[in-house]
């Protein structure tokens, strides 16, 4: 009795990294729609500093903000596919999260140009996020062959 063999690669340790933090941002981005996971959930906004919302009491969202989250999850899963894309996943994510820090910082958390909207725990995790994204391209990206496996 033969058994079937799979044509299909295992996936490398950077494609398992960007297919988790994918889920981990779908999955973030469905629960801020969802009341009671998301506090003042009648307060959320499109995109505006004035969304009072915030995902487990602590980071401020909007539909606006959970939306990019669905779309980067969905990005994280899509780009998991192939070791390329999963570091690039990895490695540009990481570095759009400290721009958005550096940003984060920038802006007073009142003004009209914070219309993600963002507050001091948002700006700390996407430090947090930024580092750790770029951290798993570069450690996981030196791999043999990672980088421009085409799988």
């Amino acid at each position: 009795m033969t058994t079937p063999t799979s044509h299909r690669a295992a996936r490398t340790p950077v494609q398992q990294a960007a297919l988790l933090l994918g889920l981990v941002f779908l999955v973030v981005g469905v629960l801020g729609f969802i009341p009671g996971i998301t506090t003042d959930y009648g307060s959320l906004e499109f995109a505006s500093h004035e969304s009072g919302a915030e995902l487990f009491g602590l980071f401020q969202v909007s539909i606006l903000h959970n939306l990019v989250h669905v779309a980067y999850g969905l990005a994280g899963l899509t780009l998991a596919g192939t070791a390329a894309g999963a570091y690039s996943y990895l490695l540009v994510g990481g570095a759009v999260y400290l721009v958005l820090w550096v940003y984060g910082l920038s802006v007073g958390h009142d003004s009209d140009a914070n219309f993600v909207p963002l507050n001091t725990a948002d700006d700390w995790l996407h430090f947090v996020l930024g580092i750790v994204m770029i951290g798993l391209a570069l450690a996981l990206g030196r791999r043999r062959g990672t980088r421009t496996d085409a799988r």
